[in-house]
């Protein structure tokens, strides 16, 4: 075992603090990273102060991981000391139920491990996550990380990232598709990002008419005010998907009435309370209401490697460790462009 300088939150009314984590040995399979970048997810948040229930206390947050490999497992053919890596949202998973065998790790039948407040496979060793100074995780959950990219700015991909790639792969957004993206914070930013890259003709959707400055320079072609009446009658019918990131309560049906026939909506965002949708807003043109997660491990490695051939990162704010709980109430208050990560030399000194 070796102690890792870590910051955690004890309970759920708590501020997060300086805390002391026991790392395992490397195992034959396992890979050792040194921690240099972490990005703050807005999950960190809901689990640190227990609001979906369920968290392993202490909890060490993170799983936007970007590092440097530190030592190998004997076994451990993929990765080697030196080599720039990632962590995202999973550490572990089953290995050989159905869905793991389509490398759909994300969905385990058994449960995949969480990289934090979850447990490893033997189902009761606790995961602590990327607010640390290192960490080990078995080799097939580790993701090679191009060079070419700030480090930093790739962090999110592992999580913000990954989330808007794949439904925009699993519903083959493709040249000339009409993509809209609702909501341009963690998760917009990036979709908006992906979705033009893949060629797509990229709409936000939006509340905020200050926000278009900065969908534009994300690479939106257009920009569409939510509150206007005329507007949403005007854009009836246009879009082939929808990718809705908003953790707000908000109408559904609203935005399904924008969908072409055939047309798709999926859920990111998690609201509060549940949503009432009326069937109507489904039947007539045959549209559907999707959710989805992150990817597996063999999809979050394509969408590492698509961002680094097309000079995709995530616009952040870099901060020092001390600074996490101030960080947490500018996410809440959505005053951050458009995500946290934190420089883990900082928890060093």
């Amino acid at each position: 075992m070796k102690t890792v300088k870590a910051f955690a939150a004890e309970k759920a009314d708590q501020p997060l603090g300086p805390f002391d984590l026991q790392r395992r040995t490397p195992g034959p399979s396992d890979v050792e990273i040194e921690i240099l970048y972490c990005g703050v997810c807005h999950s960190d948040i809901h689990t640190a102060r227990n609001e979906w229930g369920g968290t392993i206390y202490p909890v060490v947050p993170g799983h936007e991981i970007v590092g440097k490999v530190t030592a190998i497992g004997s076994d451990v053919k993929n990765h080697k000391v030196g080599d720039t890596v990632g962590v995202g949202c999973m550490v572990d998973s089953c290995g050989t139920c159905g869905n793991c065998e389509e490398d759909l790790e994300q969905f385990c039948e058994k449960g995949m491990s969480g990289t934090y407040s979850s447990y490893l496979q033997d189902k009761k060793t606790v995961t602590y996550g990327g607010y640390s100074t290192s960490i080990v995780v078995t080799e097939k959950f580790v993701l090679k990380v191009s060079d070419k990219l700030p480090l930093e700015g790739v962090a999110p991909l592992l999580c913000a990232g990954i989330t808007t790639y794949s439904p925009l792969r699993h519903w083959k957004v493709k040249k000339g598709d009409k993509v809209a993206v609702v909501g341009l914070g963690g998760l917009g930013h990036m979709a908006v990002k992906l979705a033009s890259a893949m060629g797509a003709e990229v709409t936000m959707l939006s509340r905020s008419p200050e926000k278009a400055k900065d969908a534009d320079k994300l690479g939106a072609h257009h920009f569409e005010l939510t509150t206007d009446p005329e507007n949403m009658k005007r854009l009836k019918g246009t879009y082939d998907l929808i990718i809705d990131t908003v953790s707000a309560s908000h109408d559904y049906s609203a935005y399904l009435n924008l969908l072409r026939t055939d047309g798709v909506m999926v859920l990111l965002g998690v609201p509060p309370t549940p949503e009432q949708i009326h069937a109507t807003s489904l039947i007539f043109g045959r549209k559907s209401l999707a959710g989805s997660l992150i990817g597996g491990i063999k999809e979050t490695q394509e969408m590492l490697d698509f961002c680094a051939e097309n000079g995709i990162v995530s616009d952040v704010e870099i901060i020092p460790m001390d600074k996490i709980n101030e960080a947490y109430e500018r996410t809440i208050a959505g005053d951050v462009h458009y995500r946290f990560v934190i420089d883990m030399a900082s928890l060093e000194g």
